[in-house]
Order: structure tokens, then sequence, then C-alpha cells
């Protein structure tokens, strides 16, 4: 049980990641990605709301009509998106909160948790669902503070605003809109590399047992 537990909440954070295997919320993950703040950020408030909104779903689910299950998701995304968005605005500094900007309120429309909604927590018991929702979330923060985390080091020679080195000449190309495409691309590269040799080593050990 222990390991099936695990395995329900470790499968996000490498083999369905959410950016890089699944290339799920691509626009804020290339938006927001200015600076680690803004990745950790970002994260935090989505896998609040992915957690909430799965353990809500999986509780309710067998009293939600198929054919209008949809909307009850919305709904209960939303409850969350707005507890989410009022603590932000209450205690995060206001330059987060700008930067962030209307992407707080759009996780409501976020494929990742709509997805695992519908794939996931409709299907499943509560607990199950509260680990994938943890899962999928830290995963998907990880994701967003490796891309922040490299764009801010090479597009402004600082990390989490601190600088790294007088020395540094900073590649501002990293900050702006095609470092975001760049940085996430070879990142997507190196995963999917990753997960072909995981497939080749397989691969190899089977025709060896044969």
């Amino acid at each position: 049980m222990a390991q099936s537990n695990w395995q329900e909440f470790s499968k996000g954070l490498f083999k369905y990641n959410a950016l890089f295997v699944l290339v799920l919320g691509i626009c804020p993950s290339l938006a927001v990605t200015t600076s680690l703040k803004n990745g950790v950020s970002m994260g935090g408030a989505a896998t609040f709301v992915l957690v909430s909104s799965n353990f809500i779903i999986s509780l309710i689910r067998p009293y939600v009509p198929r054919e209008i299950r949809i909307p009850c998701f919305i709904v209960v995304i939303a409850s969350f998106v707005t507890i989410v968005e009022l603590m932000m605005k209450a205690y995060l500094p206001t330059e987060i909160n700008a930067s962030l900007g209307i992407f707080i309120p759009l996780i409501v429309v976020n494929c990742i948790i709509l997805y695992r909604a519908e794939a996931f927590a409709y299907k499943n018991k509560p607990f199950v669902s509260i680990l994938d929702g943890l899962g999928i979330g830290l995963g998907w923060t990880l994701s967003l503070c490796l891309v922040s985390g490299v764009r801010e080091m090479l597009g402004a020679g600082t990390l989490f605003g601190l600088k790294l080195s007088e020395r540094y000449e900073p590649a501002s190309i990293m900050i702006m809109a095609p470092g975001a495409f760049i940085i996430t691309g070879l990142l997507m590269g190196l995963f999917n590399w990753r997960k072909q040799l995981k497939i080749e080593k397989s691969m190899k050990a089977y025709q060896k047992n044969d």
C-alpha cells in the first residue's frame, strides 16, 4: 500500500511531469518564469488549488451527473482560486502579484488542473486524489523553478533577486519571450532524452532475458 501511494505521488514529478512530459500549462510557464520568486509563487498557488480541488471533486463525484461534471469542476476550482488569490494579495509582496497578474485568476481554466480533475479525481478516492494533486503540483512547481532559475541566472545574473557575480554580463534575451522558449525547449528535450534512454534500457533488458 505504501509503495502504491508513493507511486501515485511520485509519478507527477517525472513520469507525468506536467510541463516537460505532458506539455500542459505552457502559457503561464512561459509568461511568469522571469524570476525564481515568480516560479515558486505560481507553482505554490497552482499546487494548493490542485490538491484542494482534487480532494473536493473526489468527495462529490458520486453526486455529480457526468453530463454536468465540467461546470461543477470549474465551480470547485474557481472557489479555491479565489481563496489563493486573496491570500496572495494579502501576504505576498506587491511586485510578485503584479508579475503574476492575470495568470492567478486563469488557474480556473488551467488545463493541468482540469485534466487531473477529469482524468483522476473524478474516478478515484479522496486520499489518492490528494496524492495525485500534490505530485502533479510539485512536479509543475519544480519545472517552473527550473525554468525560472535558469532564466533569472542567465538573463539577470541574480537568483531570488540576489546578484551572483559582479563580473557577469547578463544575457537579457533570457528574461524575454525568446529566452522562455529556448530554455523550456532545451529542458523538454532533456526530459525526452532521459525517457528514451529508460525505454532503450528496458528493451535491452527484455531482449537479454528472452
